[in-house]
C-alpha cells in the first residue's frame, strides 16, 4: 500500500517511519518531492498522513485512500468533507504540554514573573515592591470550558493548587456546566476562566460572557483562537476589568504586528507553542505506526473520529 506522508518529520522521525511500517507499505514523503509532482502523489495513496491544504481536499481525495491519520487533535477544518475511510486524529498526544503551558502562564502572571523577566533584562532591582502586586493560584474559582483530553488534563493540574474547578460541556457525565445560562451564572463568583474548546465553538466565549467575568479575573485560552470575541476581550483587558490573559492561540495567526495584544502589559502570548514537547515527531509517528498495523491485523484502530463532528 501507499503512504503518502504530507507532516514535514525530522530526520529521526523519518527513519523510525521507514523501519516500523507493516510489510507491503511503502511510503513518500511530501517534503522530498518537487511542488508540481506532490498533489499526483497525493492521488495515488492508499495511506495518509498529516493536515492537509483544503484546497488539496477540495480537488478530490484519493479514490483508493483506505486510512487517513490526522496528526493534530484539532479537525474542524475537514467537517465538511465525507469519506468511507475511517480517520483518526492524535487523541490526547498534546493534552498534557498543552494544560501545563495554561498552568505555567497562570502561575506567571500571577507571581508576576514576565514583569521580573524584563527587568532582569535592564538589570533593574526593584524587590520589595513587587511583592505587594503578586497573588497565588492555591485555591482559585476556575471553569474550565471543555471536558476533553485538555480540560481533564488542567483539572488534575489544577488538583495540587487545591483550586475549585468546575467543567462546561454539553453532555458529559465530568461536566458540572451544561449550558450557556448556566456558565453565565457562574462566572462572577469565578477567579478564572481556562478555554479548551475546539473551533468548532466558534465565538462561543462571548462579550456578553466577557462581561460577566469578576473584575480582575484571568482569562487562558488553549482551544482555538476562533472560539473567542477577541476585540471584547482585548476591551476588557485594556479597562482592566480583567486581570490578564494566556493566550496560546489568537484568532488570527501568526498574530498581526498591530495587534493590542502584542503590547499589553497584562497578556501573555505563547504562540501556539502549548502542544510542544520533546519527540513531538517522534510521537505522531508512533501514533500512525500503531494504526497501521492495527489496520494491517485488522484489530480496531485508535482515536477514530467523525469528520462531520469537528472535535
Amino acid at each position: 500500500m501507499r503512504l503518502f506522508v504530507y507532516s514535514t518529520l525530522n530526520p529521526a522521525a523519518r527513519a523510525q517511519l521507514l523501519s516500523g511500517l507493516p510489510p507491503a507499505v511503502e511510503a513518500t514523503f511530501r517534503t522530498n518531492l518537487p511542488l508540481a509532482a506532490q498533489q499526483p502523489a497525493f492521488q495515488q495513496a492508499e495511506l495518509l498522513m498529516g493536515n492537509l491544504p483544503l484546497t488539496w481536499c477540495a480537488a478530490g481525495m484519493p479514490a483508493g485512500l483506505r486510512f487517513w491519520q490526522i496528526d493534530s487533535a484539532g479537525f474542524e477544518r475537514y467537517a465538511r468533507l465525507q469519506l468511507p475511510c475511517p480517520v483518526a486524529n492524535v487523541g490526547d498526544f498534546y493534552a498534557w504540554p498543552c494544560a501545563e503551558t495554561m498552568v505555567a502562564g497562570l502561575l506567571a502572571l500571577y507571581r508576576r514573573i514576565p514583569e521580573l523577566a524584563v527587568l532582569q533584562e535592564h538589570r533593574h532591582w526593584v524587590g520589595a515592591p513587587i511583592r505587594t502586586r503578586t497573588g497565588l493560584l492555591r485555591h482559585k474559582r476556575v471553569v474550565i470550558l471543555g471536558a476533553g483530553a485538555i480540560g481533564l488534563a488542567v483539572r488534575h493540574q489544577l488538583s495540587g493548587f487545591d483550586c475549585e474547578v468546575k467543567l462546561l460541556a454539553r453532555s458529559s457525565p465530568q461536566a458540572q456546566l451544561h449550558s450557556k445560562a448556566e456558565l453565565l451564572a457562574a462566572l462572577p463568583a469565578t477567579d478564572i476562566v481556562i478555554n479548551c474548546l475546539p473551533g468548532s465553538a466558534k465565538g462561543f466565549f462571548s462579550a456578553e460572557l466577557i462581561q460577566a467575568m469578576c473584575p480582575g479575573c484571568l482569562y487562558a485560552s488553549v482551544g482555538r483562537g476562533n472560539t473567542t470575541d477577541e476585540p471584547a476581550l482585548i476591551a476588557a483587558l485594556q479597562t482592566g476589568q480583567l486581570g490578564g490573559a494566556v493566550l496560546d492561540v489568537t484568532a488570527q495567526e501568526p498574530l498581526p504586528a498591530d495587534s493590542p495584544l502584542w503590547t499589553l502589559p497584562n497578556v501573555l502570548l505563547t504562540q501556539h507553542s502549548g502542544g510542544g514537547q520533546p519527540g513531538e515527531d517522534e510521537g505522531k509517528v508512533e501514533i500512525l505506526l500503531r494504526n497501521l498495523w492495527h489496520l494491517h491485523r485488522g484489530e480496531p484502530l485508535e482515536n477514530l473520529v467523525e469528520l462531520s463532528r469537528g472535535y
